[in-house]
């Protein structure tokens, strides 16, 4: 084969992308700790039913992007498309309620059959979060805390906006889904081919359309805010007040929605004009009855997730890590003796760079390209003095170490 390139919609992770992503997740799982979550991992294929029931059967992920397969066994097997449903089927399958209330972080890579473009590939990774068995307004107001925390550590957070919503309880979802039945079957012909499969079974979904026609029935359409009943008003009202407290800005946007029955209350996704269309940088809500949907018992719910490519995009670069030392031998004998002092110092924790061959010029050169802060010269007067010079790259200033004492020496500068 004269070129092997990846897959189309995926990409090698390079060392230093691969760095960058780390960073990225590393970040969203040591703040996390501080909210009480850890990380939880399920497995990259889940049975089919898993993601069909969860995503509704009308969803875009569902009919046109989740990687399906029949296994050996003659099981239908999906590529995880997202991580709320393997969370959820873990929480019921490894009996988790007897946990509650269950805060789990999750990180890892997910699979969907799209049109590959900026920021969204057909392997891509994410980060989230699900806090299980919380009713109270506290944990969404927690969650979005949570994420923001994350957008203002990798530093994003003065191009981030809070586009916030509220989908109500129950009845108040039941009472506007007739409304907007309605409607839109007054302009059922204007529909696009998707929407009006959606008509009956996931109205709302109409309202997320991209299709140019149903946007402009949707900018007419009745708004949720007008059929919420008292509940839902007041958990709205406590939500807003609750972010206030913590000091997160928000704006309210009322065509954000998401299709399910079982998402309810909060909607909120937070949102950048720095990635062109693809705007949304994490996005979450409340979804009190998913558990129940998938076969478990009533559970309240509530998550976030975020692109990490899209993260990636926006953070361009992982912080500088640890400089290391470079080693320079100058004769076999010292060739040896740096293989057991780096073996050393990389144990007390010191970046070694020790390359495997060349006179100290390349290997000089070598340190530079690597940006060691220091060398360690050592030559045959060296060892048998039992010392070696230690030079500061930076300044330039060189001193004489005694081998015994270079990884203490070392690393008090």
């Amino acid at each position: 084969m004269a070129s092997l390139q990846p897959v189309r919609g995926t990409h090698d992770l390079l060392p230093e992308q691969n760095r960058l992503q780390d960073y990225i997740a590393n970040t969203a799982r040591e703040i996390g700790e501080l909210y009480g979550y850890h990380r939880m991992t399920t497995p990259i294929f889940e049975f089919t039913e898993v993601f069909a029931r969860t995503l509704g059967d009308t969803s875009d992920v569902v009919t046109k992007e989740m990687y399906t397969f029949e296994d050996r066994g003659g099981e239908q097997i999906t590529l995880r498309p997202e991580g709320t449903a393997g969370i959820a089927r873990a929480y019921i399958s490894n009996g988790m309620q007897q946990m509650s209330p269950v805060k789990v972080s999750y990180y890892g890579p997910m699979f969907r059959y799209e049109r590959p473009q900026k920021g969204r590939q057909r392997q891509f990774h994410q980060i989230g979060a699900e806090l299980l068995g919380v009713e109270q307004v506290a944990g969404d107001i927690e969650m979005i805390g949570y994420g923001a925390h994350i957008l203002k550590a990798l530093g994003l957070w003065d191009s981030i906006t809070l586009e916030l919503n509220t989908l109500g309880d129950p009845e108040s979802r039941a009472a506007y889904r007739d409304v907007l039945v309605d409607y839109f079957k007054g302009h059922f012909d204007k529909l696009s081919e998707d929407s009006r499969s959606r008509l009956e079974k996931n109205p709302l979904r109409i309202l997320d359309s991209k299709d140019e026609g149903d946007r402009e029935l949707v900018a007419n359409a009745p708004l949720f805010a007008e059929y919420l009943n008292e509940h839902s008003k007041e958990f709205f009202k406590a939500l807003t007040e609750g972010l206030g407290d913590i000091g997160i800005n928000y704006e309210l946007n009322p065509r954000l929605v998401r299709g399910l029955d079982y998402y309810c209350h909060t909607c909120f996704e937070f949102t950048t004009n720095t990635l062109g269309a693809q705007g949304t940088v994490m996005a979450g809500g409340r979804y009190d009855g998913l558990i129940s949907t998938m076969g478990g018992p009533q559970t309240a719910g509530v998550g976030w997730a975020a692109g990490v490519e899209r993260l990636a995009l926006m953070v361009g670069e992982a912080p500088a890590g640890a400089r290391p030392v470079a080693l320079i031998p100058m004769g076999d004998a010292a060739e040896a003796k740096c293989r057991t002092l780096a073996q050393t110092l990389r144990e007390a924790g010191v970046a070694v760079e020790l390359g495997y061959s060349g006179n100290m010029k390349k290997r000089m050169k070598r340190a530079d390209k690597a940006n060691a802060c220091k060398a360690v010269i050592l030559g045959d007067d060296e060892l048998a003095k039992g010392v070696a010079q230690l030079r500061d790259l930076d300044s330039g200033e060189q001193q004489e170490v005694a081998l015994d004492q270079l990884a203490d020496v070392i690393g008090k500068k």
